[in-house]
């Protein structure tokens, strides 16, 4: 079986080739950090299997799928770090994918079922469900993120608006969304508060902490992979070392 590996994080990348060394019958012929790679690879190496990364700085994991003809097309496990929707979508397709930390179990389960994929010939149907999957996050994508919040106070009512929103900051389970000079309290968890938010435009930083990009004004490198972060109102705001891979890929 041949197989290509696409994913921007060098790591990511050294996982997935260690466990497929453990196979005799798989052959890597293709290593790619961008999409723009994976394409060129795939369709110059035709490999049976891809194990693709969804989010990549130049193209997407389903943008890659989009630019392929359907002849083209390989067996693909998808990797992905956190999109519960996307998750949700894969389950709907019956199409398989790993989530980051990868799981030795989970690996080998996905592969078992590709290779059944392959061997049984039924890469038409599988051909089919990518599509549908494709057509469906894309539509997932466009009008998940909340572009409002209504805060409620005693009897009022605030309509908070995404975009002048300058960073959120976790307090139980409730979060304190700061807009200037004020403050509003929403009953929300962090988590939820994240997945609501549109990740071009915030970037969550530490577990208690989400700012709004375009607020970021100058980052200073601390130690063990955080940062400190000063925003355009003078507000300083540490990263904690967890979530330094995700301040990497916004810079």
């Amino acid at each position: 079986m041949r197989v290509a590996i696409v994913d921007d994080e060098p790591l990511a990348r050294r996982g997935v080739r260690n466990r497929l060394k453990r196979h005799s019958d798989i052959e890597i012929v293709a290593e790619c950090e961008t999409g723009k790679a994976a394409l060129a690879a795939i369709r110059a190496q035709c490999p049976n299997l891809v194990f693709l990364d969804i989010q990549m700085p130049d193209m997407s994991g389903f943008d890659v799928l989009r630019s392929l003809h359907p002849s083209e097309l390989p067996a693909v496990i998808f990797l992905t770090a956190y999109d519960k929707y996307t998750l949700e979508a894969f389950g709907v397709h019956a199409l398989d994918y790993l989530l980051k930390p990868i799981e030795d179990s989970r690996f080998e389960s996905a592969l078992e079922h590709a290779r059944a994929q392959i061997s049984g010939r039924t890469m038409p149907d599988f051909e089919r469900r990518i599509r549908d999957l494709l057509n469906a996050t894309g539509a997932i994508h466009a009008g998940r993120y909340q572009t409002q919040f209504a805060v409620r106070t005693g009897q009022r009512i605030v309509v908070v608006l995404a975009k002048d929103i300058d960073w959120i900051e976790a307090c139980g389970d409730y979060v304190t969304l700061h807009v200037g000079n004020r403050t509003h309290l929403l009953r929300q968890t962090m988590n939820k508060m994240e997945s609501q938010l549109d990740p071009a435009c915030f970037l969550r930083i530490h577990r208690s902490a989400v700012v709004q990009t375009a607020r970021i004004r100058e980052l200073v490198a601390l130690d063990n992979h955080e940062f400190l972060l000063r925003l355009a109102d003078g507000k300083e705001l540490k990263s904690s070392r967890s979530y330094g891979d995700r301040i990497d890929r916004w810079l």
